[in-house]
């Protein structure tokens, strides 16, 4: 159930200029209507919601991850504390990066958050725009990169936020993932199946919630991941290490850390 990635992508997950690009919708036009729908209707859950028994689970520390045939399951841990910082699912040519954060009690963080997110792309080249998703309002953004046989394309990402019960979660979806398709069917699905741990301890806002590694996890040493989109410059952008800063969610972009703790 969980094992080594399988990667079946082409071109290392570049989209050729004349190919489907992301969403055409530019950010800020969603109305106001859209935002006030419930995204989280169908999941993540909180752990107060808990579907099922909690030992059909893999207990990821402030992440329980519901296993799905076919992903697997990755953390990253950063070089410098050893500490988690983010877990990665990955499904045949795309995957999906997970960081759960705090967040006030009177309001979420996504409005906030997608604003940054949003001004750090356009300073970074990302041509980002805002469309409709599965959880609501997404940013999707494009990076100009170039495919295996030397044509212009673009490398795509799909940004989501879905605001909890005093947390927050962002997702990364990056690959097959980050356009409509079977791949983001199953992605979108094992997110919605996921449980958030927020815990009863105090937390600033956009502080990362602790992750933990389980006791039959491997470990191996592995290089930031070719081809990436590169991290949006931003004014406040969350430090690599996920520490836990103020400015935490903001525009973090998608990148495997320098070790990668595999599961199974």
């Amino acid at each position: 159930m969980f094992g080594r990635k399988k990667r079946t992508g082409t071109q290392d997950g570049v989209v050729p200029s004349d190919g489907t690009s992301a969403a055409e919708e530019t950010a800020g036009t969603a109305s106001a209507g859209q935002s006030q729908e419930n995204p989280r209707a169908l999941g993540p859950w909180d752990e107060s919601e808990l579907p099922g028994e909690r030992s059909e689970y893999l207990d990821l520390g402030a992440l329980l991850v519901k296993p799905v045939s076919g992903v697997d399951v990755r953390l990253e841990v950063d070089q410098r504390t050893q500490e988690p910082r983010a877990v990665n699912l990955d499904f045949r040519d795309g995957s999906v990066q997970l960081q759960p954060f705090s967040a006030p009690k009177s309001s979420g963080l996504w409005d906030e958050v997608r604003a940054e997110l949003i001004a750090g792309l356009r300073r970074d080249n990302g041509d980002p725009s805002v469309s409709r998703g599965s959880f609501g309002l997404q940013v999707d953004a494009k990076f100009p990169a170039t495919t295996a046989d030397g044509r212009q394309g673009y490398r795509l990402a799909r940004f989501v936020g879905v605001d909890g019960p005093r947390w927050f979660l962002r997702a990364v979806f990056t690959g097959g993932a980050a356009l409509p398709g079977p791949t983001a069917e199953v992605l979108d699905d094992a997110v919605r199946a996921l449980v958030v741990v927020r815990g009863q301890d105090p937390h600033p806002p956009r502080d990362l919630l602790t992750l933990s590694v389980p006791e039959d996890a491997t470990v191996r040493r592995m290089d930031d991941a070719a081809g990436q989109p590169p991290a949006p410059a931003a004014d406040g952008a969350a430090p690599q290490d996920g520490d836990g800063a103020p400015s935490g969610p903001a525009v973090q972009p998608p990148r495997r850390g320098p070790e990668i703790t595999e599961i199974g």
